[in-house]
């Protein structure tokens, strides 16, 4: 399997583009061609364990992986997830279930991604001859962060580096980045939101001269953000698992199609449900879940991406965010791969804040997503509501997704009263725990300042366990303090590897 560039420069394989992460171009690369999964392997499917399955899709974009060292290295990651199941399908009514992305080391759903990805990018490295040191740089909105920490932390011949926005994530999510352990780490707030780190990182990325000096240190540059592939290909292997985990619950027979609704924000997670439909699994509609930070809703509104507009910062961090990375791989689709249109268009973000499709464009996505967006009191009431109604506590990011869910059943239902009704699998992607006074306050309408008392007071209201892995920050010490603004990022990137 070959990779190219969204932006037209480059033909690359696999193992070069997760060692690359980004394009030369500044674009994404993405499969040169859409591999398939055949009826017969999705039926082998059925009676495999998660790695298993994770292994058979994983396989198809990273065919020059040895496919026996791939599925050992998929079983040593997701045997660090609670119970020994990765991605558990929890059914909450007739027709509506959660995935479950968020009993991985740090209890958010990018750890089943940063924990296969040290072993593609090692490897990665072995397949293409890469001697030298590789520096994994990484904006991240809350999760992505601490996910690649933990995933890469004492890996040998790797460092990483992490930049977060400054006040733009969970008090939980910054304790569990400033207090990572690991020789080879390091994190700085960036005074901005993510969008400034994540601009930041891109222009490292996209800069001869910054690559040119990590060079003579010794260094090559990678990403561990979805816009690298080989972060966002693991992502694709848990719809698969889903589909499957409902034909063999008797849920839906095989073959019958399913909705799923995610909570977006760099747009990663969705963009690999539609890769799973590309690859032959049977999807209905794919429901795209904004915060009050909307302009995905907007897009898919008027097929204008405009990111003039006012940034919020919300109880779901993880999803204030205005520039999309991914989306350019699906415009990229859309246009009938049209590389230079897509140059164009990313072009046109950058120098103007905004760009368009065509009509046609937008009538295609249209047919294979909806889009809406749930606003803060939105969200607090779907939490309380949910909790109410079924005893499932659910973070905020997965409280904006099921928000959106139930309106876009209403609506179809409203449209389409005598319709045969769709599975829902809601994705649900972290811990309660991790946003606890946000979720305490939804629960209960009162206010907590401290994180620990908020998880103490939501597992005596919930009864749910709570992550060892969060109840033991608060004795850990605080090893990174620093914070920086987005043009002095390089500069604390030439520290780190001096």
């Amino acid at each position: 399997m070959y990779f190219v560039s969204t932006r037209g420069k480059g033909r690359v394989t696999g193992a070069e583009a997760v060692v690359q992460g980004l394009a030369e171009d500044g674009g994404l690369f993405v499969p040169e061609k859409s591999p398939s999964v055949s009826a017969e392997e999705m039926e082998r499917m059925l009676a495999m364990d998660y790695p298993e399955r994770a292994a058979l899709v994983l396989s198809k974009y990273f065919d020059e992986y040895d496919k026996d060292e791939l599925l050992s290295a998929l079983k040593e990651a997701y045997s660090q997830f609670d119970d020994g199941d990765a991605a558990p399908l929890v059914k909450v009514e007739n027709g509506m279930f959660m995935l479950e992305l968020y009993h991985g080391p740090t209890c958010a759903f990018k750890d089943m991604a940063l924990t296969v990805l040290p072993y593609l990018l090692r490897k990665g490295c072995d397949l293409v001859g890469i001697r030298e040191k590789i520096l994994i740089l990484v904006a991240t909105s809350g999760d992505t962060g601490k996910a690649a920490l933990e995933g890469f932390k004492d890996a040998e011949g790797i460092r990483i580096m992490v930049f977060y926005p400054d006040d733009g994530v969970s008090k939980m999510q910054k304790l569990q980045m400033c207090t990572q352990e690991g020789s080879n780490v390091n994190v700085v707030a960036v005074k901005g939101n993510f969008d400034d780190c994540q601009t930041g990182v891109k222009k490292i990325f996209g800069s001869e001269e910054c690559k040119k000096q990590l060079a003579e240190k010794g260094y090559l540059l990678s990403s561990a953000n979805s816009i690298n592939f080989g972060r966002l290909a693991p992502q694709i292997c848990y719809y698969f698992s889903a589909y499957c985990d409902l034909v063999t619950s008797d849920q839906i027979k095989a073959g019958d199609k399913v909705n799923f609704t995610v909570p977006t924000g760099n747009f990663g997670n969705i963009l690999a449900a539609y890769y799973a439909k590309k690859m032959g699994l049977p999807v209905g509609t794919l429901v795209c879940a904004s915060n009050t930070n909307n302009v995905l809703t907007d897009f898919w509104k008027n097929g204008t991406y405009d990111v003039k507009r006012p940034f919020y910062k919300t109880m779901s961090p993880s999803m204030d965010i205005l520039v999309s990375s991914n989306l350019e791989r699906l415009i990229f689709e859309l246009s009938g791969r049209d590389a230079a249109l897509t140059k164009e268009r990313m072009a046109q973000l950058a120098a103007k804040g905004s760009y368009s499709i065509r009509a046609e464009e937008l009538k295609q996505i249209r047919s294979e997503f909806f889009a809406a967006y749930a606003n803060e009191n939105a969200t607090v009431d779907c939490i309380y509501d949910f909790f109410e109604e079924y005893g499932y506590p659910m973070d905020t990011h997965t409280g904006v997704a099921m928000s959106v869910a139930q309106r876009y059943e209403e609506k179809v239902r409203k449209d389409n009263p005598k319709a045969e009704p769709v599975p829902m699998v809601v994705v649900s992607t972290a811990s309660p725990y991790k946003f606890p006074q946000s979720v305490y306050y939804a629960l209960t309408g009162n206010d907590v300042k401290d994180s620990f008392k908020g998880i103490k007071r939501i597992n005596l209201l919930t009864a749910m366990k709570v992550p060892e892995a969060l109840k033991s920050i608060r004795y850990k010490p605080i090893l990174f303090k620093q914070t920086v603004s987005p043009d002095k990022m390089f500069e604390e990137v030439l520290k780190f590897v001096s």
